[in-house]
């Protein structure tokens, strides 16, 4: 995948999600992502094939 067209999918991804949210939420949802984000980084490196 192009990496600059996976940058402006992710950016207009965060966009449409963030529309009618309130800042509560929006923080909500950064702190899942990055949560998700980073459990999964764990398990891809701690995983053995």
């Amino acid at each position: 995948m192009n990496p600059y067209a996976f940058v402006n999918f992710i950016s207009l991804l965060a966009c449409e999600i963030a529309k009618d949210k309130s800042s509560e939420e929006l923080e909500i949802l950064a702190v899942l992502f990055t949560q998700l984000g980073d459990t999964l980084a764990t398990i891809g490196i701690l995983k053995s094939d």
